[in-house]
């Protein structure tokens, strides 16, 4: 189960990267709810997304820590 929670993840992220303070939102929700390393795949997804929308880019501090 905590798998199809990754990619539902996943799916929100890339349905809201068009808003930075939405996908803002909802990287810290996916922190809370995801586990350990299910989160260092998402800071390389996060990434991916970065590169095509750099207006994203201040959401980064979330997975700094």
């Amino acid at each position: 189960m905590a798998r199809a929670m990754f990619e539902y993840t996943k799916t929100i992220l890339n349905k809201v990267s068009f808003d930075t303070n939405l996908f803002c939102k909802e990287v810290q929700k996916a922190l809370q709810r995801l586990l350990p390393y299910e989160i260092e795949e998402l800071k390389i997804f996060i990434q991916s997304l970065v590169n095509k929308n750099p207006d994203l880019n201040k959401c980064l501090i979330y997975l700094k820590a």
